[in-house]
This record gives C-alpha cells, sequence and structure tokens, in this order.
C-alpha cells in the first residue's frame, strides 16, 4: 500500500511539473501570437527579404491569405490564454494533492471535480468563443478561409477526472469513518 501511494506521489509530481510547462508554453505561445499581430501590422508591407513582403512570404509558405492569418493568430491566441488557465488549476491541484500526501481527501476530491468540470467547460468556452469570432470576422472580412480549431475539447478526461474525484471522495469518506470508529 506504501508503494502505491509513493507511485501515486510521484505521478503528482510530473503532473505539477507538466502542468508548469504547459502553462509557461501556453503564455509564450499566447505573447508571440500578439508579437505576430503587432509585427504583422506595423511592418508587414514595409520590410522586404529578396523583394518580397513579409505579407508574401507568409502567403506564399502558408498558402493563406492575410485576414485568413490573422483570424489563425487571434484563434491560438485565445486556445493559450485557456490553455494556461486550465494549467494552473492542475498545477494548483497537483501542488494540494502533494501538500495532502494523500489523493483521498474531501479537499482534493472537491479540487479534482473542479479541475474536471473545468477540463471539459474551458476548452468548449473557448472553442465557442473562437467559432463566434470567426463568424463575426468573416462577415467583415469574406477573404478569411476555415480557420480550424477543432479537437480541441478534452470531454473524456474530464468526464474521468470527474469520476476519479467520486472515487477520492468514497476513499477520504471511508478513511474518516475508520477514524471515527477507532476514536470511540
Amino acid at each position: 500500500m506504501k508503494n502505491t501511494l509513493q507511485t501515486i506521489q510521484t505521478l503528482s509530481k510530473i503532473g505539477k511539473i507538466l502542468s508548469k510547462i504547459v502553462f509557461v508554453c501556453s503564455v509564450v505561445g499566447f505573447c508571440l501570437c500578439i508579437a505576430g499581430i503587432v509585427s504583422f501590422l506595423l511592418g508587414g508591407e514595409t520590410f522586404q527579404l529578396g523583394g518580397m513582403t513579409i505579407h508574401g512570404i507568409v502567403e506564399d509558405q502558408f498558402h493563406a491569405n492575410i485576414p485568413t492569418i490573422y483570424a489563425s493568430l487571434i484563434v491560438v491566441m485565445v486556445l493559450c490564454a485557456g490553455e494556461a488557465v486550465l494549467s494552473k488549476f492542475a498545477e494548483v491541484y497537483f501542488k494540494n494533492e502533494l501538500a495532502d500526501g494523500d489523493p483521498f481527501t474531501l479537499r482534493g476530491a472537491k479540487e479534482l471535480m473542479r479541475l474536471g468540470i473545468l477540463t471539459i467547460a474551458i476548452p468548449m468556452g473557448t472553442m465557442l468563443v473562437c467559432s463566434i469570432g470567426v463568424s463575426i470576422a468573416d462577415s467583415f472580412f469574406p477573404a478569411i478561409e476555415k480557420v480550424t480549431y477543432d479537437g480541441y475539447v478534452s470531454v473524456g478526461l474530464g468526464v474521468m477526472m470527474i469520476i476519479s474525484s467520486l472515487f477520492c471522495r468514497y476513499g477520504a469518506e471511508v478513511k474518516e469513518e475508520k477514524a471515527d470508529a477507532g476514536t470511540k
């Protein structure tokens, strides 16, 4: 039993580290998207390499027009923001689980339930915002081509977290009952 707890704690440490990495990558991705948008706005047409403008090079390389590139950068920016928020919640969960030293606590079960709900809700919300935003932008700039952002919602992972939180809560309740029975 002690070996299993050590394995769970090791996995929680890994989860905490991965959550931090995802958070940092999401923030960097968000910032790079802002930098890309600003650089296109400020110097895309004026700066030239080999007789071609930056806009021309990007259009040729990505086979997309400028409005589509702007829309894609904004979509990626929103997705990065959502992922940063979600990874920060995951990091908090793992940090608290490590501090408790046991996944079978009522606080841990509640946080895992919240993380599971957020794992479903945040990606769905960002997808909805992106879909609405691209639709609105398409009405103003009909040249926008299809911007793909599918495959981002992880409902299955969220459901598994919610189910796991119920197991953790049950384990915490059983632990409390045994502790109460031992004190009587």
